[in-house]
């Protein structure tokens, strides 16, 4: 075959630059698009975990306003309040912010006592600690509001749900597993004031 045919046909060296061109192109775009698709995943995660952090204190201040309402003994009304808290009717973990859940709404309870210099300060008090009931409570409260197990105070927290001991932060769950976010989520401590806290009205029982 003759040199002019054989350029003719598609075969010379200009097709074959055309062709090594082509191959190089398409790589670079398969790189190109490899960082770029990184880098939306990347913000979409951001996006994500901010939206959770707001998400959280919202969490923990509805959780905590109920929960000054409602007797640190009535075990019912306080899953109803972490399940509302996480805008859910039954158990389960809050849109788009998994891991977290109900179960990661933590509540704890804390009096004012006076220290030796006679200032006050905010300690949380033992579970073993805890008055019977929110009667029992009133009646410790009365006699003396600073005494060491009279619950002035409620919290509520976001706690990894596998520490029972301590409160650790929730770790941040991405969507796509193959993206690295090692990012611990706000704990988002909300305090507020005892207000009636399941009143009981006097000489009813603690259960």
């Amino acid at each position: 075959m003759k040199r002019g045919t054989w350029a003719a046909s598609g075969h010379g060296p200009a097709m074959r630059g055309r062709a090594r061109q082509a191959g190089a192109t398409a790589v670079e775009f398969a790189i190109l698009a490899i960082v770029f698709f990184t880098l939306v995943m990347a913000v979409i995660e951001l996006a994500r975990a901010m939206f959770a952090i707001h998400t959280l204190h919202e969490v923990t201040r509805h959780a905590a306003n109920a929960a000054s309402l409602t007797s640190h003994g009535d075990a019912a009304s306080l899953a109803a309040i972490r399940q509302r808290a996480v805008w859910r009717n039954s158990p389960g973990p809050l849109m788009l912010a998994a891991p977290v859940s109900d179960d990661s709404v933590r509540f704890s309870y804390f009096a004012l006592p006076r220290d030796a210099d006679g200032a006050l300060t905010l300690q949380e008090i033992p579970t073993a600690s805890l008055p019977t009931c929110s009667r029992h409570n009133r009646e410790i409260c009365m006699a003396n509001p600073n005494a060491a197990n009279c619950i002035r105070f409620v919290a509520a927290s976001i706690c990894d749900e596998t520490s029972a001991a301590t409160c650790r932060p929730v770790v941040y769950r991405p969507f796509l597993p193959l993206i690295a976010f090692p990012l611990e989520l706000t704990r988002a401590t909300t305090i507020r004031a005892v207000e009636s806290f399941g009143s009981m009205p006097e000489g009813t029982p603690c259960l």
